[in-house]
């Protein structure tokens, strides 16, 4: 594997985690727009850099979500179902860069992983409710 892709999955792996992070705490608050204007730079590079690499599904997948911040910035109503998509296709960049990687059995895991958001589910509290 070259240094550009390494470095390039690197990065990404720790992007992804700072989106998932950010969007727990922006369906807490969806008001924050400092907060989403973060997860919109991230998704944002991730998609460039997918691009630039020649990654086109993964490229894909990092657009809809960007399309879908975009429409939050917008002025689109916050809805579960939508941090639930970005959550889950979270999951999926994250098992597709364990496959580039070669990590064959942690990219099974988040293929398979079970929804984390429709676990919540349960606990889950409409978007911008505090308790």
């Amino acid at each position: 594997m070259d240094d550009l892709l390494r470095e390039f999955l690197t990065e990404t792996s720790e992007s992804l985690d700072t989106v998932d992070n950010q969007l727990v705490r922006f369906e807490q608050d969806p008001t924050d727009a400092k907060i989403l204007d973060n997860i919109f730079r991230l998704v944002h590079t991730i998609k460039g850099t997918c691009g630039f690499l020649g990654l086109p599904r993964l490229e894909a997948l990092a657009h809809a979500g960007e399309t879908l911040m975009g429409k939050f910035r917008d002025g689109m109503p916050v809805k579960a179902e939508a941090v639930t998509l970005i959550l889950s296709s979270i999951d999926r960049h994250q098992g597709d860069l364990a496959g580039l990687e070669g990590d064959r059995d942690r990219a099974r895991r988040h293929r398979r992983r079970p929804d984390r958001a429709a676990a919540r589910d349960g606990r889950r509290r409409p978007c911008g409710s505090r308790g």
